[in-house]
């Protein structure tokens, strides 16, 4: 027959059970715990950039790309409708002033400049002819006028001489009539001739201007041939670097179209594009600083084209240190152009991370973590970047790509 189990062995036994089955659930919830916390997302902290938040000055700047050009290119054009003959440099030579380039055939230009001689010298000849013409047919007119002058005074004396006789009675009125229609038919023809005079003068003065402006025309269109000529012997135009020459020998070129250019790769500038809507950031004498890997050359805008060009605008930068050695023509970099001072503002070391003024999510160290914080940025420069809300000073924030960790909430600093 069993006996009954006392009251105070059954609670033994039920504390025991309790004791035994709580441990088992405290070892696997810690367990689980350790495999969660080995489980984790991780990353080293030598691996990363973590920038501090601290207050100071940001000299504000608006970024945008640019590319090293020569500070001086000259491109050649063809004066002339040719084709080319010889080419006696290649591109990376250095020349000088008046070096012979190319040579470009000159048969028709030559020919062409010796017919607008001919009529040159034919225009000459006319006006020579002109001036014999006028002064002969001016001289005979004079002449003319002399002699009526003459003729005038005489008929003048014969009607006083009529008038006295007729005084004396010794005349008659009809002589003194008759004498007195010659002398004023004898004036009116002096007044004419003297007017034709005149109206001659004039005429051909007025010839002689008009073969004088066909001269000064025809000098000038031979000159201009003559200059012509002599551009079609391809000189370099300066002491500079061939960075480009149309070598295809016998291959036909238009006028006016590109066959070298002639660059000073000694001195640089930087040309840069921005987006129109930072037009109004960017002005003339801005202080600006050129990138180029880890050096920055400081400079400033020396021009900015206004219209707007694809959704860009253009502008110069003039470099202090316009000789660098980092610098090389058609080098890819960045440009910063201040353009703001901000004083007393809460700011964080520039990196990859930042795209533009706007809110962004940041990885900020807490103890052993790091966490993800709203945060919204403002302006920026090269070195600093301003925070607007969601940090506060002595904050360290990660400044490195971490576009990889972008679905996790914290991770694990190691």
């Amino acid at each position: 027959m069993d006996r009954e189990i006392p009251k105070a062995e059954r609670r033994r036994q039920a504390r025991l059970s309790m004791i035994k089955y709580g441990s088992i659930a405290a070892a696997v919830i810690v367990v689980i715990v350790v495999l969660m916390s080995s489980l984790r997302t991780s990353v080293a902290r030598k691996n990363l950039q973590i920038g501090r938040v601290d207050r100071g000055t940001i000299e504000a700047t608006v970024n945008a790309s640019g590319k090293v050009v020569p500070g001086f290119e000259e491109i050649i054009n063809s004066p002339i409708t040719t084709k080319i003959v010889e080419v006696y440099r290649r591109a990376g030579d250095s020349v000088d002033v008046d070096t012979p380039l190319m040579l470009l055939d000159l048969q028709e230009t030559q020919t062409e400049l010796e017919k607008i001689a001919d009529q040159n010298l034919m225009t000459q000849y006319q006006l020579d002819q002109q001036k014999l013409t006028n002064e002969t047919y001016l001289k005979n007119l004079e002449m003319q006028v002399k002699v009526k002058e003459m003729s005038v005074a005489r008929l003048e004396v014969e009607l006083k001489n009529e008038k006295y006789l007729d005084d004396l009675g010794s005349g008659t009125g009809d002589k003194v009539h008759q004498a007195e229609l010659a002398y004023n038919t004898g004036k009116l023809e002096l007044e004419q001739l003297q007017q034709q005079l005149v109206n001659e003068r004039k005429v051909r003065d007025a010839d002689l201007q008009v073969k004088q402006l066909e001269l000064s025309i025809s000098n000038k269109n031979l000159e201009q041939m003559r200059r012509t000529l002599n551009d079609a012997k391809i000189l370099s135009p300066r002491r500079a670097t061939l960075t480009y020459i149309n070598n295809e020998i016998g291959r036909s070129i238009s006028q006016g179209q590109h066959i070298a250019t002639i660059s000073d790769l000694s001195h640089f500038k930087v040309e840069g594009n921005i987006a129109d809507s930072y037009g109004d950031r960017i002005s003339v004498g801005s202080p600006a600083v050129v990138k180029i890997g880890r050096d920055r050359l400081s400079g400033q805008v020396s021009n900015v084209i206004p219209a707007s060009s694809n959704g860009t605008i253009a502008f110069t930068i003039q470099l202090d240190d316009d000789s660098n050695k980092r610098l090389r023509s058609g080098l890819k970099t960045d440009i910063y152009v201040m353009y703001d001072v901000m004083d007393d503002v809460m700011r964080l070391p520039n990196g990859s991370y930042y795209l533009g003024a706007g809110d962004y999510d940041l990885w900020v160290v807490n103890g052993n973590e790091l966490e993800k914080r709203k945060v919204r940025l403002g302006d920026c420069n090269y070195d600093y970047v301003e925070v607007i809300s969601g940090l506060a000073p002595g904050d360290q924030v990660v400044t490195s790509d971490m576009n990889n960790y972008k679905s996790n909430k914290t991770l694990k600093l190691k």
